[in-house]
């Protein structure tokens, strides 16, 4: 089995990479790979997409990568990979996203990314470090993970579902934020599961575990 890390330049992925490495070994999860190329995601069982930094340049690095957001529409939207979105790469999942100008995102999830807004103007923006996650929807993918787990976050904006069946799991910073997102074959956190030590590293064994 082969897991790719979709590397188009979004941030340092070596955290993440250990990680998935760790977890693909002790599960016996066959092999991970950091990669670039469509051709990889083309023949990969399993998708990474992770990403920092602000929606639309995310967007714009992955479409300069010639053939590789088609590869990934392609691997998950049609053939039904299992997927995995990690910050950006799970806000990527939504209908659009409003951070700075309008910018489309693949669609298979309806919603907008949206800046955060405290209801307590003390707290600060960016949403920055642990939180306790709720969970609001049971998943092979949080086997083991339940409400009061502490999850590392670090974003200005979040995911806003239009369907609340595609929320998964959410935290509280003055308001609803959406922690975890998915359907299908499809499944994203706005936290760092590769900073999120023991719940993080469970949380990636069970998706190389899962076969939606």
């Amino acid at each position: 089995m082969l897991t790719v890390l979709v590397d188009y330049d979004s941030g340092n992925l070596h955290s993440a990479e250990k990680a998935f490495q760790r977890m693909a070994a002790e599960g016996g999860a066959g092999e991970v790979l950091v990669s670039s190329r469509p051709e990889d995601v083309a023949r990969a069982d399993r998708i990474v997409l992770p990403g920092d930094g602000a929606f639309p340049a995310c967007r714009r690095q992955l479409a300069e990568y010639t053939g590789l957001s088609e590869a990934i529409e392609e691997a998950v939207a049609t053939r039904g990979r299992p997927f995995l979105g990690i910050c950006v790469g799970m806000q990527m999942m939504a209908t659009l996203s409003r951070e700075y100008e309008v910018t489309e995102g693949f669609g298979w999830i309806p919603g907008e990314v949206v800046r955060i807004t405290p209801d307590d103007p003390s707290l600060k923006v960016p949403h920055m470090g642990w939180n306790d996650l709720v969970v609001d929807r049971p998943h092979p993918v949080l086997e083991g993970i339940t409400t009061g787990t502490h999850a590392y976050f670090v974003h200005s904006y979040h995911f806003r579902v239009a369907d609340p069946a595609h929320l998964l799991a959410h935290c509280d910073y003055g308001g609803t934020i959406t922690a975890i997102v998915g359907r299908d074959n499809m499944i994203g956190t706005q936290f760092h599961p590769e900073k999120s030590q023991a719940a993080g590293l469970r949380l990636i064994a069970n998706f190389l575990a899962w076969r939606p």
